[in-house]
């Protein structure tokens, strides 16, 4: 079992930045494929990114350019630098960590208004 724990969500004005952390609690985090996912109000949950165990990336195009997606494997987390940040991002964020299993967070708010 794996827990993964979201962190650095919160209220922030259009155009400003936030970055959101999720640490993972297992020992074998670099075979890990890891995402950030995100569930508007009344909305599914959608990809917002992804990163590979050997470091490939993908973005929604939505967030394409504003938003970047990295791993740090010596800390077992991975992180979701988000710039440029619009009223549409407003979402609980999850974290998603893929290898034979799957496993969730239990996400974290962001709200971007003024």
């Amino acid at each position: 079992q794996v827990q993964l724990v979201e962190s650095g969500g919160g209220l922030v004005q259009p155009g400003g930045s936030l970055r959101l952390s999720c640490v993972a609690s297992t020992s074998i985090f670099r075979i890990y494929n890891m995402g950030w996912y995100r569930q508007p109000p009344g909305k599914q949950r959608e990809l917002v990114a992804s990163i590979t165990f050997g470091g490939s990336t993908n973005y929604a195009d939505s967030v394409k350019g504003r938003f970047t997606i990295s791993r740090d494997n010596a800390k077992n987390t991975v992180y979701l630098q988000m710039n440029s940040l619009k009223p549409e991002d407003t979402a609980v964020y999850y974290c998603n960590a893929q290898a034979v299993q799957g496993y969730w967070g239990r996400g974290t708010q962001v709200t971007v208004s003024s």
